[in-house]
């Protein structure tokens, strides 16, 4: 009996003392690797993309070069290497939860019903939903898509609102964007529904731009946010911080001006109003 009882202590014992060990956090593992991991996309330009020279480059990735990393290097004493994985709307927040990758850094919505999974940092770009139509389209709008075919990504925020607000028509949802714009292209679909800056990075990059035109004001709000695991908060704070720093350095507003700006790869203009939204995120030191 007292054997047993010995046994049982000692069951407990490793139980507790497993359950008391905490996982090990993003800082840590990237500390233990040099490297960290970010999901982004291979078909969003400007934010994240392929480009003509077999470059996965764009906006969301230089503000993780240039801004996070060099603050994570830093507090890690050692040189950080950054690696890419794929990510779409349907697979980020597994390959979060999964520690496949540890920064979501993509044109990810921030929203109430994701915070249940993932945490986000502050917002570093704001936009809203509209439709890509050939030109001539009767469609102006979500007031007019009823009975149309309307594309749009699974699992995206765009796709939420059309079955809320626009039941009556009818929407196909695909595994990307490339997909969405080639249903549109053979005109499987009328309609396009996205976020109104990755629509005008696909209409700039399409073949013919011309043949396109973007419909609509916007019909949601859309703040992106990078996505991290939750409660890990010296890794989210990193985030914060080098985004914070690349706002009130100025840094955040040059990487903009080189893919939004009249030059850029998909110009888009910054208005007062978002800039200063922008600048009022960041606290003070």
């Amino acid at each position: 009996m007292k054997a047993f009882l010995i046994a049982l202590l000692a069951i407990a014992a490793g139980a507790f003392c497993a359950r008391a060990t905490p996982a090990e956090t993003t800082m840590e593992k990237i500390e233990k690797t040099g490297a960290m991991t970010i999901g982004t996309r291979t078909g969003s330009p400007p934010f994240g993309y392929v480009n003509k020279n077999n470059e996965w480059v764009g906006f969301s990735i230089d503000l993780v070069e240039q801004a996070i990393l060099p603050l994570i290097a830093k507090k890690v004493g050692k040189q950080v290497k950054l690696e890419k994985k794929e990510s779409t709307p349907q697979t980020r927040i597994p390959l979060l939860t999964s520690n496949a990758v540890d920064l979501i850094a993509e044109t990810m919505t921030d929203t109430r019903a994701r915070r249940d999974s993932v945490d986000f940092s502050l917002t570093f770009f704001a936009t809203g939903a509209q439709f890509l139509v050939r030109k001539g389209s009767p469609i102006k709008g979500i007031q007019s898509i009823a009975g149309k075919r309307v594309a749009a990504q699974q699992g995206s925020t765009n796709a939420r609102i059309i079955r809320e607000r626009a039941p009556n028509a009818k929407l196909v949802e695909f595994p990307d964007q490339p997909a969405a714009f080639q249903a549109l292209a053979q005109k499987q679909v009328e309609a396009y529904a996205n976020d109104g800056i990755q629509l005008a990075g696909l209409k700039a990059k399409a073949p013919k731009p011309d043949e396109w035109q973007i419909a609509g004001e916007f019909f949601s709000y859309e703040p992106y946010g990078m996505a991290m695991r939750k409660n890990d908060s010296d890794f989210r704070h990193m985030v914060n911080t080098g985004l914070m720093e690349a706002i009130e350095s100025g840094k955040y507003f040059e990487l903009y001006d080189k893919w939004f700006g009249p030059k850029g790869e998909v110009p888009y203009p910054l208005t007062p109003e978002t800039k200063r939204f922008l600048q009022m995120q960041v606290v003070p030191k």
